[in-house]
């Protein structure tokens, strides 16, 4: 069922304030992708964003899908393509890491919402001008962080921004005492080591440390 921009961004930000972190992973084996998910749910991170980079991930957004009390999302859309393949996967979210038209018509579309990126004022303001007030502000780090967010924040404070890209549990903080950040994303839950060791209880317990970040 379609939605609207105001629709989808709006449940883009209840999905985003469900924790302070949004665990952004890159599943290489989906026969893991499960166990992955329930750790980091039980930790206290539900929502997960599963990034289309590897021949894995849609398996994995399948299998994570089922996961009781966990909302899987599918990372790095670009193309109208990858919206319909996120959703027949069983993907309850997007995110990408800008926006375009045809990307946006896409979701809308299919009703799924969206966590579109933006790294500029002119970009964040052409995304409020359709109706997205809820933004991933990407790549972080590299776009001068969280005092260039701050900055964006003072003249657009209407807008509200999930940043990622170098987001760390060292300055995770810095972007979560923000006003116009809702939540962060980051990697660091799920290091690629514990994964390939199946190191659940390793990964539960990191999760559970970035849910008090806030």
């Amino acid at each position: 069922m379609a939605i609207t921009p105001n629709e989808a961004s709006r449940r883009a930000r209840e999905i985003c304030g469900m924790a302070p972190i949004v665990p952004v992973l890159v599943v290489k084996d989906a026969t893991k992708a499960r166990p992955l998910a329930e750790a980091l749910v039980a930790g206290g991170l539900p929502a997960l964003e599963v990034t289309l980079r590897t021949p894995a991930a849609l398996d994995a957004i399948r299998e994570m899908a089922q996961v009781p009390g966990g909302v899987v999302g599918a990372g790095t859309l670009i193309t109208p393509e990858d919206v319909l393949a996120a959703v027949d996967a069983g993907a309850q979210f997007g995110v990408s890491p800008g926006a375009t038209d045809e990307l946006l018509a896409a979701c809308e579309e299919a009703g799924l919402p969206l966590l579109p990126g933006a790294a500029t004022s002119s970009e964040a303001m052409r995304l409020l001008a359709r109706g997205y007030d809820m933004l991933k502000f990407f790549p972080a780090e590299a776009s001068g962080g969280a005092p260039a967010l701050k900055s964006i924040g003072a003249p657009l404070p209407q807008i509200s921004f999930c940043p990622t890209g170098g987001v760390s549990p060292e300055n995770a903080g810095s972007y979560l005492s923000l006003p116009n950040v809702v939540c962060a994303g980051g990697s660091w839950v799920a290091p690629a080591d514990l994964v390939e060791a199946e190191d659940w209880a390793g990964i539960q317990s990191l999760a559970q440390a970035a849910s008090q970040l806030r």
